[in-house]
């Protein structure tokens, strides 16, 4: 399987101007003038690209999606649905990380395994965490440590939820063992070991996770926290712990370019922050006396529609956005073969229209998924 995508130009994701890509396989093996001419002489069937006119990117990294659903906060019927391939082809996401939400009880670590594991089937990179809100959170194994060192998939835990009515209430030394055993299983398995954390509308904010860094021996990188924009006071609370090096994440949203810009323009370091799209995730809503008085769905289009509004319609440059939903979610993830063109990467590749950044092609791992807007390659089950 050799493509050949030509005179595309390259936001890798810095600018490298305009130039062609050579795949073989599901690996970029060359970034540079493609001699199509040499590949004819092979005799071999090959793909051509046209990408002039067009801008080049890696595939997107979604941190954040309920891949076999998430709610029921507002009962059984509220119960969110699992994830079609197709939803996140279309958002420009190669590369995704499950999670449960407030229910390990009717949704389990090992039906998220076996989604991640279809999806990965079906084309898609995949990975999850281990656990959900609570705390003492649920495992595959008897614990996240030995989760994430025996499950491939399972990169760190979470989402572990604080600030919020709908959490375990832990205290600060659980906390602090369980991000110690998703730490020490990282080690021992050359992964992440990193705990994401739900961030709920509390008035805490993210002080539990200040504490962590100022009580125990918590290096700050192993804390990853989300859902940052609820109010400007958490945001302001997410830049302090981002400025300790620790990572933060915003659920993407209408608002999102605004709060990118504010992060930025308050200090905030950039190579700390992330997108995300709580894909399928239920976005109840409650008044305050924390009654539920409704609710809608998260959909993963909006990782895609709101980092080109951030350079549509908020002027900020392509090359500054692209790293919250390529190199820096790799980073966070230590994902070493995702979020980058460059030569040994894995193919995870996006070709956008240039003036409206609209997506044409979609590769993943090689594959040609989405070509000229069409969808090539769709779920098991999906008409």
């Amino acid at each position: 399987m050799i493509t050949v995508i030509y005179n595309g130009e390259i936001y890798a994701p810095e600018p490298l101007g305009v130039t062609s890509i050579l795949v073989i396989n599901q690996t970029i093996v060359k970034i540079g003038d493609a001699n199509e001419e040499a590949l004819r002489n092979l005799g071999i069937e090959y793909e051509v690209v046209d990408a002039n006119g067009s801008v080049v990117v890696p595939g997107f990294i979604d941190p954040h999606v309920h891949l076999i659903g998430g709610g029921g906060e507002g009962g059984f019927a509220t119960r969110t649905p699992e994830i079609q391939l197709s939803n996140m082809i279309k958002s420009g996401i190669t590369t995704v990380a499950g999670l449960l939400g407030t229910d390990g009880t009717t949704r389990h670590m090992t039906s998220l395994l076996a989604k991640a594991r279809g999806l990965e089937e079906e084309g898609m990179t995949t990975f999850i965490y281990t656990g959900n809100y609570a705390v003492p959170t649920p495992t595959i194994t008897s614990n996240v440590k030995d989760d994430v060192i025996l499950i491939d998939k399972v990169i760190g835990a979470g989402e572990i939820a604080i600030s919020d009515s709908r959490s375990g209430q832990p205290s600060l030394h659980e906390l602090a063992k369980l991000v110690a055993e998703a730490r020490v299983g990282g080690m021992l398995s050359g992964k992440a070991g990193v705990t994401h954390f739900h961030t709920g509308p509390g008035k805490e904010y993210l002080s539990l996770l200040h504490q962590l860094l100022e009580d125990y021996e918590i290096p700050p990188s192993q804390l990853y926290a989300t859902h940052i924009t609820r109010s400007r006071a958490l945001l302001d609370d997410a830049i302090a712990l981002a400025n300790k090096g620790s990572y933060v994440d915003m659920t993407a949203d209408s608002e999102t370019g605004e709060s990118i810009r504010y992060y930025k323009e308050n200090g905030g370091d950039m190579r700390k922050l992330t997108l995300s799209s709580d894909g399928n995730g239920s976005l109840p809503k409650f008044d305050k006396s924390g009654e539920l008085i409704g609710f809608d769905v998260a959909s993963t289009q909006t990782l895609y529609q709101q980092m080109t509004s951030a350079v549509n319609d908020d002027g900020m440059a392509l090359e500054e956005v692209l790293p919250l939903v390529t190199t820096n979610t790799s980073d966070v993830l230590r994902l070493t073969k995702k979020g980058g063109i460059q030569e040994s990467n894995d193919a995870d590749i996006i070709i956008l229209e240039k003036d409206s950044l609209s997506i044409q092609h979609v590769f993943a791992k090689g594959h040609h998924m989405m070509k000229n807007r069409e969808l090539l390659v769709k779920g098991t089950f999906e008409s």
